[in-house]
């Protein structure tokens, strides 16, 4: 059913390079509907580190001054532009971080487009979208459950099943790092075509989750150092097919020592911080004969494949959404509790 179009929205913008303190919160006119822009009234969003490193002004692109941001939303469709197909008022969808990367080969000018960097993104109560940015919402999902399925998840299936010729499948090894968001979802993928996990931890508490999520081995890095070898004694000596690496230089040598022959790492991120830990150099892949792929996210034809297998799997596939949920007006306490990287999942937002 249709709703109303309100005449102002809730937003938050970026205005300084201060971390959380560098953000505004404010109220102000809906946006305009373009002929190809759809208006949504968001209901539900995510937070990843990306959007950390935007309000730190550490973020390596663009950004453009005052972009509101965030990149993962889920919501209705409250009216459509004149040349738009795909929506109309009513539907639920989701956002996608690169509304220009339908399919293919991504290049400098459409990565150039990204949500919560250099295009107004989701953390607001209403907002215009590029109608080819959007995916309709899987079905038997919350709207904070969908929220994360823009930048975490579809950065998890991409890694997982995005590399033609070394896609995941039933029987293979896959190293996790942590319980952050992509992680989580990595792991959910990856049971779900029959490849078995060993995944890496601090605590107890989070290894209760990967154990529940279905994890075949479980390692605290804390207590063992040299994770690495420890990880690929589990697979009979041979090594793990793909690493999902999330920290960055602190994990990144323990993450090559993991490896098989003719294994692959997808380097999704760096979270851990760019300092710690002896590098891995590009000789290194010759050396221990591996594949090292950088992963930016993914394309909307992978973001549709990725809701449909989630949509018909919903109890495999079921985002995990940390209990601490906040509300819009909330945003600065969320940055820090994600700094603070105690969540198991992903730390969502709730939009009235």
């Amino acid at each position: 059913m249709a709703q109303s179009v309100p005449v102002t929205a809730k937003q938050w913008s970026v205005v300084g390079e201060d971390g959380p303190n560098s953000l505004k919160y404010t109220e102000e006119p809906v946006p305009h509907v373009g002929d190809n822009q759809v208006l949504v009234r968001i209901h539900g969003a995510s937070l990843n580190y990306r959007d950390i490193v935007v309000a730190q002004g550490k973020y390596p692109w663009a950004v453009k001054p005052g972009v509101v941001p965030g990149s993962d939303g889920a919501g209705t469709v409250l009216a459509v532009g004149k040349d738009v197909t795909r929506f109309q008022p009513g539907d639920k969808v989701i956002t996608a971080l690169q509304p220009k990367h339908i399919g293919g080969v991504l290049n400098t000018r459409i990565a150039s487009f990204a949500l919560g960097a250099t295009v107004d993104g989701t953390f607001r109560s209403v907002g215009a979208f590029e109608e080819q940015g959007l995916v309709a919402m899987p079905e038997g999902l919350s709207f904070t459950e969908a929220a994360t399925l823009g930048c975490a998840g579809l950065t998890a299936w991409n890694a997982l099943f995005g590399l033609s010729g070394k896609r995941v499948s039933a029987g293979q090894w896959v190293l996790t790092q942590g319980t952050g968001g992509v992680s989580i979802f990595a792991v959910q993928f990856a049971k779900a075509v029959g490849a078995r996990v060993i995944a890496t931890t601090s605590s107890g508490a989070k290894a209760e989750l990967l154990e529940k999520l279905g994890a075949d081995h479980i390692i605290n890095y804390r207590e063992t150092p040299g994770w690495g070898g420890v990880a690929k004694d589990l697979t009979g000596g041979v090594g793990v097919d793909l690493v999902v690496e999330v920290a960055g230089s602190a994990t990144m040598k323990q993450s090559v020592a993991s490896l098989r022959l003719d294994g692959t790492i997808s380097v999704v991120g760096s979270v851990g911080g760019s300092s710690g830990g002896e590098m891995p150099g590009l000789l290194d892949t010759w050396i221990g004969f591996f594949t090292a792929r950088g992963v930016w996210v993914g394309n909307r034809l992978q973001m549709e494949d990725m809701c449909r297998a989630i949509a018909a799997n919903p109890d495999k596939l079921r985002p995990v959404v940390d209990p601490r949920v906040f509300g819009l007006d909330q945003l600065k306490e969320a940055y820090e509790y994600l700094s603070l990287g105690k969540h198991q999942g992903n730390v969502c937002i709730e939009i009235a």
